[in-house]
């Protein structure tokens, strides 16, 4: 198991767990999770807490004590917004789905407080090329990538950027789908399991009245930004909006 307590196992098993333990309020003995998700019946206590520990080993979300299993709550949803740390997170890519494509520039600024506290930026190298039309986008080149980072090597410093922050991203499920495939071909069978809020939800749900929800649109309502498609520009767009 990777040493970063943000990363937690994509197994169907472990979902399936998960899913078993908030039908049963959130306990359950463990002979009763090898029952239904390992479809394995009349097995002592013993072995079968033996068994659900091999599969939620250093996940966080889980506790096991006396063969009995304890799904944890995760106190991001009841602690207030002014302690909770937020990653304002972009990802610009080889194209718009996983696979094939690749990251091509990862960049987040971490929020707490309401102030920019730090940030993470870096062009990796997506060991593929980069179509015309995306470098055309995006103002990022195969030269530009060429000497950058491969994904494995940004990714612990990104693990241990992000740490256990709520992530914020415009369109969230491009940007977390294409970190957890990332994630994925490095830490295999493992996912970030850190909470996110997506913009585009929000904004759609605050200001229903905007004739569209793009990021342009709902960052000139406060200020005007530049017309570069980039992870800088889109972050110095969605940063403001989240530190007010």
């Amino acid at each position: 198991m990777p040493p970063y307590p943000n990363l937690v196992s994509d197994s169907t098993l472990v979902q399936d767990t998960i899913d078993l333990l908030n039908t049963s309020g959130g306990r359950a003995p463990a002979s009763e999770i090898v029952d239904a998700v390992f479809k394995l019946s009349h097995i002592d206590d013993e072995l079968a807490g033996l068994l659900v520990a091999d599969l939620i080993r250093n996940d966080r979300r889980f506790k096991i004590s006396d063969n009995t299993v304890e799904l944890l709550e995760d106190d991001s949803h009841s602690r207030l917004l002014k302690d909770l740390d937020f990653v304002v997170v972009d990802v610009e890519a080889t194209g718009a789905k996983t696979p094939p494509n690749r990251l091509i520039e990862l960049g987040a600024y971490k929020i707490r407080g309401g102030r920019i506290v730090d940030k993470f930026l870096s062009l990796v190298n997506p060991e593929i090329p980069i179509p015309r039309f995306v470098a055309s986008l995006t103002g990022i080149s195969n030269e530009m990538v060429k000497r950058a980072p491969m994904f494995a090597q940004v990714a612990p410093r990104w693990l241990d950027f992000v740490s256990d922050s709520v992530l914020i991203a415009h369109n969230a499920p491009f940007d977390t789908s294409f970190l957890n495939h990332e994630i994925s071909r490095v830490y295999p069978g493992h996912r970030m399991v850190n909470p996110h809020l997506c913009t585009v939800r929000l904004s759609r749900r605050v200001l229903p009245e905007l004739l569209n929800h793009r990021l342009d649109t709902i960052a000139n309502i406060r200020t005007m930004i530049s017309s570069r498609r980039s992870s800088v520009a889109k972050l110095s767009a969605i940063a403001p909006l989240r530190r007010k």
